[in-house]
């Protein structure tokens, strides 16, 4: 098994990534009553550059010759063609069609070659490792990799810094990047907590079947589609709590950190404020991860007119 990444690693990471990344602020709002962790002001729009440019950097040269490939529902498809680009290196990414058209056209802005000829997320992943066998390139894996959670581990790094108090810290999950890299920063200093939709449950099948396990990702919190969750965080979270919120939960929390807290966040972004908001946390100091922060209009016009 592929070694699974330590603190020290995040720490490692956060040095490597040094500057070229922002700080993002953690926020605090009275009506939600909770701190909330802004990661959707990050470059790309969400905590997945940070674990893009850290395996980016950790490259030799001869893998930055061959080129870099990553897949992705769009956050890691932006971060990799963003992360590629900081590093002068060629980027292919794969996504599939039916895709969110504003990632897919921002992935391109930042110079990456976009592959579409994959029906969805479970087919995207062979489309990838035929990719991967005809061109050489490296992979950036989306969550399974420990250079990638180590450089999302460094959002843990800063939640210690400013919520020393905090009592819980609360993550959305995919395929399990963010939250394994937070779990190895803060493991015996916080509480971490993983929530999924109901509709996109890869974490809570793999834990069940004590394996990576295909699921249909339905949620219309696109950004947390992975069909399974990935080995290292099976292993990482295996003792966490988690919780699973509706989709008619995630759009309440979107439309009150639209209303309220003034976050223009996608669906996903929304996932950890919306086990709060629904009572299935205790704590009296949480801090809720909001990444990331690319929605398309028409998505947010429609959650917000809603009642």
């Amino acid at each position: 098994m592929t070694a699974i990444p330590t603190r020290d690693d995040v720490e490692r990471a956060r040095r490597t990534i040094g500057t070229r990344l922002k700080r993002t602020p953690l926020l605090s709002s009275r009506t939600i009553g909770a701190g909330l962790k802004a990661e959707l002001f990050q470059r790309t729009g969400s905590f997945k550059s940070r674990g893009a440019l850290n395996k980016l950097s950790s490259l030799g040269v001869d893998e930055k010759r061959r080129g870099v490939i990553a897949i992705s529902a769009g956050n890691h498809a932006q971060a990799t063609a963003f992360a590629a680009a900081a590093e002068g290196v060629d980027a292919l990414v794969v996504m599939w069609r039916g895709a969110s058209e504003q990632k897919i056209a921002a992935t391109r802005g930042y110079g990456a070659t976009v592959d579409l000829e994959a029906g969805g997320p479970a087919e995207a992943f062979d489309r990838l490792h035929e990719l991967i066998e005809q061109t050489g390139r490296t992979l950036v894996h989306p969550f399974d990799d420990p250079v990638v959670i180590a450089g999302a581990g460094t959002v843990g790094l800063e939640i210690e810094d400013d919520a020393p108090d905090a009592d819980a810290v609360v993550v959305p999950v995919g395929g399990g990047g963010l939250i394994s890299g937070i779990q190895t920063a803060l493991a015996g200093r916080m509480r971490v907590i993983a929530v999924e939709p109901e509709l996109s449950t890869a974490l809570h099948a793999g834990l069940e079947h004590g394996e990576p396990t295909h699921v249909e990702p339905r949620s219309i919190a696109d950004g947390l589609s992975a069909p399974f969750a990935g080995k290292l965080a099976l292993e990482i979270c295996k003792d966490l709590e988690r919780v699973l919120v509706t989709d008619d939960e995630i759009e309440d929390a979107f439309r009150m950190l639209y209303q309220r807290a003034k976050l223009a966040v996608e669906p996903a972004g929304a996932t950890a404020t919306a086990a709060w908001l629904s009572g299935r946390i205790q704590a009296e100091n949480p801090v809720l991860l909001v990444s990331g922060g690319n929605v398309a209009a028409q998505t947010a016009a429609a959650i917000l007119a809603r009642p």
